[in-house]
């Protein structure tokens, strides 16, 4: 585990051993050994990661949470590593030849952390493609980590996702048919069957509602956004129907926004859900206790405000930094990082930073938007976009609280890897013979 304490941060460790620059130092050949060639299980270490946060009071899941499904896309070259293959990376916004893994995650508006991660791999690494038995589309894989982490012993509110898991109508069916609550996004102009007068788009079915301002809301109602700074915003929230969705319908849609007179695109939600109604008819049968619109808004709000942070402490701690090419080598590789996400929490409650800057309201293009060229993260200075201010300073001081807290020296930087500089400590004996 000193691997891990003794490495994360910018300065390398599980990020610094595995990178191109000096990849034939001895410490980074024992700990590729250590990744491929050993024969510990994964799936194993993740179990007692679990373990350990489900017992531990100040990481311990419970009601009021969610449980966020997404995919995090990361470039790789070549074709020989298992999982690469051209496809949409939605970090970069383009389509590139990477690896895409899709993960959940555990959240409140407290403490957040992995729960689990399978990488997707692209049709063409089997002999049947898309046709093959063992082929998996990465909703299906989302879907059966939403299972497995009920399984392990997560309770949550609801599944959270945005609008590339809530537009397939597929994903949401096998979660309803798991018996699990969700609350996803739609894409504001996704289409659907209805009659020539009636809306056919969230859009759409947003502009039909009533709403003279302020005073005379309509069908809209007041909820107010929390941030983790403390200051709030006013927000205005309604049930809408679209096509077979309605209040009281299996599938409800909601509609919240910072202004129903002009639904600005960024400051504007739509979101399908299966949780009734309080006082409505669904509500005395539903296996899900009812939620009011502010209770809808809140779920959702939890997996806006951990996205930037959490896609920061991955990339701190080196998420996509791995040079191993077998399926199992790279599983290992992301148990690892998950296991120092981890620590990070336990060092954060051992030693809590001071309070951050309060972030400057409005939102951010999250990890399926355009990328932009981001800070080292641990460094003082303006971080390049105002509004990830908060998200950038939470994620410092998160992995800022390992690094401080660790029992053994940083792995060299790679600019450090040169003539006369720095060299990376030697992993423990006990740690990377084990076989």
């Amino acid at each position: 585990m000193s691997a891990l304490s003794g490495g994360a941060g910018p300065a390398g460790g599980v990020r610094g051993a595995v990178r191109v620059t000096g990849a034939q130092h001895p410490a980074v050949q024992r700990l590729q050994f250590f990744l491929s060639e050993s024969r510990w299980d994964p799936d194993a270490v993740n179990a007692r990661r679990l373990e350990l946060l489900r017992s531990d009071l100040a990481t311990a899941p419970h009601e009021a949470g969610v449980l966020v499904v997404d995919d995090s896309g990361d470039r790789k070259d070549g074709v020989k590593t298992a999982h690469v293959g051209r496809q949409w990376l939605g970090r970069y916004g383009k389509t590139d030849n990477g690896v895409v893994t899709v993960t959940t995650v555990w959240a409140d508006e407290r403490v957040y952390y992995p729960v689990h991660a399978v990488p997707y791999t692209p049709a063409r690494h089997f002999a049947k493609g898309k046709n093959d038995p063992a082929f998996r589309t990465k909703l299906a894989i989302g879907a059966s980590l939403a299972v497995a982490a009920m399984e392990a012993g997560f309770v949550f509110r609801a599944v959270v996702a945005d609008s590339a898991y809530g537009d397939q109508d597929g994903f949401r069916a096998e979660l309803a048919e798991a018996g699990l609550p969700f609350v996803m996004a739609l894409r504001p102009r996704r289409g659907t069957w209805a009659r020539a007068a009636d809306a056919h788009t969230p859009v759409e079915a947003g502009r039909a509602l009533a709403w003279g301002g302020p005073e005379d809301p309509g069908d809209w109602h007041l909820v107010t956004r929390t941030f983790r700074d403390g200051h709030a915003e006013t927000w205005w929230a309604a049930d809408a129907t679209l096509g077979g969705w309605g209040p009281d319908a299996v599938r409800r849609l909601v509609v919240a926004t910072a202004d129903p007179g002009t639904l600005p695109d960024k400051a504007t939600w739509y979101l399908v859900t299966n949780l009734p109604r309080p006082g409505g008819p669904r509500e005395q049968d539903s296996p899900h206790p009812a939620a009011g619109l502010a209770e809808i808004v809140r779920l959702y709000s939890i997996r806006n405000w951990i996205e930037q942070s959490y896609k920061q402490v991955k990339d701190e701690l080196g998420w996509a930094d791995f040079q191993v090419r077998s399926d199992i080598a790279i599983r290992r590789h992301q148990v690892l990082v998950n296991c120092a996400f981890s620590f990070c929490w336990a060092a954060w409650f051992a030693h809590p930073p001071p309070a951050a800057m309060p972030p400057v309201p409005g939102a951010s293009g999250g990890e399926r938007g355009a990328r932009t060229r981001r800070p080292a993260v641990l460094a003082p200075g303006d971080p390049g976009r105002a509004r990830l201010a908060g998200t950038l300073d939470h994620a410092a001081a998160l992995v800022g609280r390992l690094v401080e807290g660790a029992s053994a020296p940083a792995a060299a930087s790679p600019d450090q890897l040169g003539h006369r500089r720095l060299r990376p400590a030697p992993l423990p004996p006990e740690l990377t013979n084990y076989r």
